[in-house]
């Protein structure tokens, strides 16, 4: 179970990532956009393990933890919380340049579990393993690793996260033609559940972006989608921000069942109807949606506490390796689909560090397989003295490691 103190600092994460990752459409109306906080927070967790000075105090304070207990600790205690919850499944990932990267053991044992694989340089056969990583790990919702690889990476650090949920109730298929706003005269795919409970619709007067509407969709597993409308002219940023500080039990609802007559808020309508049973009804309609999307964190590094780890002129993380190193890119690709059957989310973060300081030299790399018989000098050094000689044709075989 995850402690209240993190909850509150992923969900933060969430509300202040919100209000940028809204953006304006060429005509001014805010855009579809997704994204997981769930997915970034525990990676920049698992970073801060890693770093000193001030690029670890940066990714703290972008996780809220400073000064609290190990972030590394708490990246994996999440990970493992979100795979063990009903309707998710978490992986993370990685993947290490070959020959290059020495990566410090007690830093690398204390990374949740998942695949540890190696980036051999050719950058078309590693972008084949790390996209059918993404693929697997998302039931093919997304099918390529969101962060570039070059010759010039060293290390990706990813993680999966795939949300599943069926509508208790489930929604009927219909029309929705809006009479206002952007949608206005479209026909779209409308989405319709009727229930008896009331308060399956809440309203929150007074939260930092104004009156907000948050109805209920709960799912049979551990899943609740909550859908949030604000006031027409309120950015989307905003009521994301709103939202998340109403769940949190940061501003006054009043639930369905207390409305009063008449518009009782965004988009919520009382009254009396005509009808053969005498049972309160709720009713909610929304349009079937699939919302898909990508974002560069290296755009807003100041949030994900990334500045000072993306300097490339020094290292940040040597608790990650002696090698220095440096933040190069860092994405998230996701996307949600919302049906009359129910709900389904995907996201893949990832990662990707080169070396750092100094620029590394290119160097000629020789290697040698000794893979049949050879033969073998065993020489006194100070006289050059041959002590022993020989010829190996039946090398020992691996042995049986329960009996060691």
């Amino acid at each position: 179970m995850l402690a209240e103190e993190t909850v509150r600092a992923v969900n933060q994460l969430t509300g202040d990532w919100a209000r940028i990752a809204v953006d304006k459409a060429p005509d001014g109306v805010d855009g579809g956009t997704v994204f997981s906080s769930a997915g970034v927070w525990p990676l920049l967790a698992v970073l801060a393990g890693g770093a000193n000075g001030p690029a670890r105090g940066e990714l703290e304070a972008a996780v809220g933890l400073a000064g609290s207990v190990s972030p590394l600790a708490q990246g994996r205690a999440v990970i493992e919380a979100l795979d063990a919850m009903d309707g998710v499944a978490a992986a993370t990932g990685l993947w290490i340049r070959q020959g290059l990267v020495p990566v410090r053991r007690a830093w690398e044992t204390a990374l949740p579990p998942g695949v540890r694989g190696a980036l051999t340089g050719d950058t078309e056969a590693d972008r084949r393993e790390l996209d059918g990583w993404a693929a697997r790990h998302t039931a093919g919702a997304i099918d390529t690793m969101p962060v570039p690889v070059t010759p010039d990476t060293l290390l990706v650090l990813a993680g999966a996260l795939l949300l599943r949920t069926t509508w208790t109730v489930p929604f009927r298929d219909g029309w929705m033609t809006p009479d206002h706003g952007p949608w206005r005269a479209r026909q779209l795919h409308g989405l319709y559940q009727s229930g008896k409970d009331l308060d399956g619709v809440r309203i929150a007067h007074d939260t930092p972006a104004g009156p907000l509407t948050v109805a209920e969709i709960p799912g049979d597993n551990g899943l609740t989608v909550f859908l949030l409308l604000g006031s027409e002219g309120v950015a989307g940023g905003e009521v994301l921000h709103a939202g998340v500080g109403v769940l949190a039990g940061d501003c006054e609802t009043r639930p369905g069942s207390a409305l009063p007559p008449g518009e009782a808020g965004p988009g919520v309508t009382v009254r009396e109807v005509t009808s053969w049973d005498a049972t309160p009804t709720l009713t909610i309609a929304t349009p079937q949606f699939t919302v898909r999307a990508r974002h560069d964190l290296l755009r807003h590094a100041g949030l994900f506490g990334l500045r000072t780890a993306m300097d490339a002129s020094r290292g940040h993380f040597p608790g990650i390796s002696p090698v220095p190193l440096a933040v190069s890119s860092a994405q998230q690709a996701m996307t949600a689909a919302f049906t009359a059957k129910g709900f389904e989310a995907a996201a893949v973060t990832a990662f990707g560090i080169d070396a750092s300081g100094v620029p590394m030299q290119r160097s000629m790399h020789v290697g040698a397989c000794f893979d049949r018989p050879f033969g073998f000098l065993a020489v006194h050094r100070a006289t050059g003295l041959v002590l022993a000689a020989g010829w190996v044709t039946d090398p020992d075989d691996i042995p049986d490691l329960s009996t060691l």
